[in-house]
């Protein structure tokens, strides 16, 4: 016969494991949804490029380097899927959109692979995250969804 206090701790520990497994599959479900890829380097990542694959996917072709984001707007109509690939072509950068949960590093040799949807008018600001010199707090850039510019 089981006693009330070992029954009390096997329901309590019972409890813990079930939220910690809750936890595990829902954080795996959330990473699941916008995983940085990795790919293979070579030059063509070096010339910064806006590809319109359709009317709402885009290729952007993100190359940092000191002090600066090219292309540094980017304008894309609501709806919008966007690829970036990110490279650079000095130090380490970093390319953050905060509004989008959009968090990478720029390395020089290496290119960051992420998508991301904007389903929202507005302006949405990438800024470098790395320090990079002594210019690093003039490294923005922008992403404009809607605006007359668009295409």
């Amino acid at each position: 016969m089981i006693d009330k206090y070992e029954k009390g701790i096997l329901i309590s520990s019972a409890v813990v494991m079930m939220l910690f497994i809750f936890s595990l599959v829902y954080a795996l479900d959330k990473k699941s949804r916008n995983i940085t890829e990795c790919l293979p380097y070579n030059k063509s990542y070096e010339k910064a490029r806006i590809d319109t694959i359709d009317e709402k996917t885009y290729q952007v072709f993100m190359v940092a380097k000191m002090w600066s984001f090219e292309p540094s707007k980017i304008y894309i109509p609501v709806g919008s899927d966007v690829d970036f690939f990110v490279t650079s072509k000095d130090v380490v950068h970093g390319f953050n959109i905060a509004e989008k949960n959009l968090n990478l590093m720029a390395v020089y040799g290496g290119v960051g692979k992420t998508t991301a949807h904007f389903d929202k008018p507005g302006v949405y600001n990438i800024v470098c995250h790395e320090y990079c010199g002594v210019g690093h707090q003039l490294m923005h850039g922008q992403v404009i969804v809607n605006y007359p510019e668009s295409k």
